[in-house]
């Protein structure tokens, strides 16, 4: 697997939420959250990923996202949980939010 490319969806002054993407294809979600010097992460993969695709993942994370916001020397550690799961259907209370992440994702 090639290195994905990270979209992020959701910004706030103490976390991120990004897909991942391989080529066309959607292949997780990636919540990031920042508290002082520890970072914990959540990582659904969507499908079947070998465990070595999944430590590339992991890695690229550190490397392009979590080290851009605290590099490993300045914090204490950096925990990511990995599950496996497909999304079933989004929900949401907003008019017309849905429709309107459907077509970002297909431009993606």
């Amino acid at each position: 697997m090639e290195a994905v490319k990270f979209v992020r969806v959701v910004r706030t002054e103490s976390s991120e939420v990004y897909i991942l993407w391989d080529g066309d294809s959607r292949v997780g979600q990636l919540d990031l959250h920042y508290a002082q010097d520890v970072i914990h992460g959540t990582l659904i993969v969507e499908g079947s990923l070998a465990r070595d695709a999944q430590e590339l993942i992991v890695r690229q994370i550190d490397q392009e996202l979590v080290s851009s916001y605290m590099p490993s020397f300045d914090r204490e550690d950096f925990l990511i949980t990995v599950f496996r799961g497909e999304e079933l259907e989004p929900f949401s209370d907003g008019e017309g939010e849905l429709e309107e992440e459907s077509e970002l994702e297909e431009e993606a």
